[in-house]
């Protein structure tokens, strides 16, 4: 794993993976010592870095920095483990069905962290709710047994006959 954050590739799982019973800072502090040296890590700490400080910031997570992370709401924990990626500076995020379970609220700041964070880093999602694509994809690419079966605009993908008929079973968009 360390080798794949020094390449600067970062992923989350659709269950949050944060250590519950540290704060939100401890989380992003521990999670930014992936990028450091063995010898830095030993190093007095005196708070949050210039770099959590915008992060804490950048994933509406200023308020909570001191409350355990086991405590937050679903869709906070997802942005503590986005933030954790950011603190590492991937530059490649992997991100699987990160609104899974989240309230509508919580999609929406999801979607506007995400279009923020993708304006600096590629960003990668695995989702199937369109719904969600279809207000903050900027492409898709639809999978089929681990082939590309489409790839275009949500618009495109939605009324692509191939994608209907093995995805919702449909007839093409044929009207019958």
């Amino acid at each position: 794993p360390n080798a794949i954050v020094r390449l600067g590739v970062g992923r989350t799982f659709q269950t949050a993976s944060v250590v519950e019973e540290l704060s939100v800072l401890q989380n992003l502090q521990l999670a930014e010592g992936f990028r450091k040296k063995t010898s830095e890590l030993f190093a007095k700490q005196g708070g949050a870095s210039q770099n959590i400080q915008k992060i804490l910031e950048v994933c509406n997570l200023k308020d909570d920095a001191d409350k355990p992370a086991g405590i937050l709401p679903h869709g906070k924990k997802q942005w503590l483990e986005i933030g954790m990626l950011l603190v590492q500076d991937a530059h490649l995020l992997l991100l699987d069905e990160p609104v899974a379970g989240m309230t509508p609220a919580e999609r929406q700041q999801t979607g506007e962290l995400l279009r923020q964070i993708s304006r600096n880093r590629t960003v990668v999602i695995v989702e199937h709710d369109m719904d969600f694509m279809r207000q903050f994809a900027d492409s898709v690419t639809v999978l089929n047994q681990g082939q590309i079966l489409a790839e275009g605009s949500v618009e495109d993908i939605q009324n692509n006959e191939e994608v209907v008929r093995i995805y919702l079973g449909g007839d093409g968009g044929d009207d019958k």
